[in-house]
């Protein structure tokens, strides 16, 4: 229900009562300021509140503005250098250059300018001798001793002058002298102007307007209880206020945080691994042969230099035996392992290479369980889903006796924790190194079913060669990116990584 025009006389604040009168149709700012006797922050600040209230209407125009320069005041004050020469020609009428020069106190970048202007408009005549460079004044400058200049007319103006109020000579001039250094400069100047509306009259006219409030309770009015007769002013809570931007971490950094808060949480560690990574540990190790179109998927980037990277022998032995020839049940790939191949330097395609090297690490403990977040590289088309540079979190649970059920229900676990979401559903899947393999589904409230990652049980060709033995691991790569994109309310998944301040300021904190 719109507020009552006596409610709104009431409410406004002491600057906003002292402006408004003032404020008529396309009032200028400079107007409203001249006949207020407030200071420009004051009127500024009191034009902003009216407005918020719909009482009056702010305009901001954009206008060019001639200026006036340092050698512009100058002239304006003394002489133009034209004038100057030309009154050193009025008796003789022809003078050498040098006389001239003498007689106006020029220098001879200014004498050497004006002879040009002067000659372009046959004010005078410019003859060589033997003797040197004369100077003589014909008819047309003779007229113009006893007459002001164009470019005098001009600078007599009140400056700043708006260009739009010149006419076509005039802009003319002022073209001819933004030629020369530091006479008139063409600036682009924003005007504002406010108009009262039909609100703001009905206002002004109120009675409740033109009553005398107060703005705040004194120690004295208090004592006397003179504030019992007093009217105070209201005080609008529902007024619009400037947004204030508090500091705050990266929305998508914070999210990556409180994963991280959360695994550790439920008594995961983190691994971790590099970036750049050889073929090795990103796929050889994960019993991806080095011959089959699994590898695609993968899209890598394999860095130029350098080319190969440094391996320990041991693993890569036993990794290439169970390629060629199998074990721990299992009758390998029946393939010749490259050696060199192996040892190719690649960006990191996927986070189980973190669980490759937690396998075969020292540090390894039975049972356990070990999360990743990792930063990795695939070549893709980027759209609302998809990016070429993206994260995944990765885990591990190592220990006898796992099976299948326990994962469905850790991914249950997860897309509730973590997604935020109830609405899943978990498909077979394939991938080269578990078996079976699951892939997680969940619906997004605009994009609809979005895959969120994958799943399944090392098979034991990955975990013999590294872990020394065969043992049930459950391992599971979560893209992370689309997670965030749940939590954080987001329908594009370039949005959690952008540089737009209104997408910084207004993104969800959780």
């Amino acid at each position: 229900m719109p507020e009552s025009v006596e409610n709104i006389a009431a409410n406004l604040h002491p600057l906003e009562r002292k402006l408004l009168p003032h404020v008529g149709q396309k009032s200028s700012f400079a107007d409203i300021v001249k006949k207020s006797g407030m200071q420009e922050v004051e009127v500024m600040r009191g034009l902003q509140w009216l407005q918020n209230k719909q009482l009056i209407q702010i305009y901001q125009d954009l206008e060019e503005q001639a200026m006036l320069g340092e050698l512009g005041q100058k002239y304006r004050q003394e002489k133009l250098p034209e004038r100057k020469f030309l009154d050193a020609l009025a008796k003789e009428k022809t003078l050498p250059v040098s006389a001239i020069a003498a007689r106006a106190h020029l220098d001879i970048n200014e004498t050497n300018t004006v002879m040009g202007k002067l000659k372009m408009a046959s004010f005078i005549t410019i003859n060589k001798t033997d003797k040197g460079v004369t100077v003589a004044l014909t008819k047309d400058g003779e007229n113009f001793l006893r007459k002001p200049l164009p470019a005098e007319q001009l600078l007599s103006k009140e400056f700043p002058v708006p260009v739009a109020s010149l006419n076509h000579e005039e802009k003319e001039i002022v073209q001819a002298l933004q030629k020369r250094k530091d006479i008139i400069t063409i600036d682009l100047v924003k005007n504002i102007s406010a108009s009262i509306l039909p609100l703001g009259k009905n206002v002004a006219s109120n009675s409740a307007f033109a009553t005398t409030s107060m703005d705040a309770l004194t120690p004295k009015i208090l004592q006397t209880g003179e504030w019992k007769n007093k009217i105070f002013r209201r005080y609008d809570t529902t007024i619009n206020v400037p947004k204030i931007f508090a500091g705050k971490h990266q929305h998508y950094r914070r999210f990556l945080d409180s994963i991280r808060e959360k695994f550790i949480s439920l008594g995961f560690t983190e691994m971790t691994g590099p970036i750049v990574e050889t073929d090795f540990w990103d796929m050889d190790a994960l019993y991806m042969p080095q011959f089959h179109s699994a590898r695609d998927i993968h899209d890598a980037y394999f860095v130029k230099e350098p080319k190969r990277g440094e391996l320990d022998e041991h693993f890569v032995k036993k990794v290439k035996q169970m390629h060629e020839g199998g074990g721990a049940g299992s009758t390998g790939w029946q393939y010749a392992f490259n050696e060199g191949m192996t040892r190719r330097v690649l960006l990191r395609t996927q986070a189980t290479a973190c669980s490759s090297r937690m396998l075969a690490s020292k540090n390894l403990k039975i049972p356990g369980k070990y999360f990743g977040i990792a930063r990795c590289f695939r070549k893709d088309v980027i759209d609302a889903t998809h990016l070429a540079d993206f994260h995944q979190t990765e885990g591990i649970i190592v220990e006898e006796g796992l099976t299948l059920r326990h994962l469905f229900g850790l991914l249950r676990l997860f897309a509730k924790e973590f997604a935020g979401t109830d609405e899943i559903k978990l498909v077979p899947g394939y991938f080269p190194f578990t078996e079976p393999s699951v892939e997680l589904y969940a619906k997004h409230p605009v994009l609809g079913w979005v895959e969120l990652g994958g799943a399944g049980i090392f098979r034991s060709e990955v975990v013999a060669p590294l872990l020394g033995k065969d043992i049930s691991v459950i391992a599971w790569g979560i893209g992370i990116d689309r997670i965030g994109m749940f939590k954080l309310g987001l329908s594009d998944v370039r949005d959690l990584f952008s540089h737009d301040l209104n997408v910084l300021r207004n993104a969800k904190v959780i």
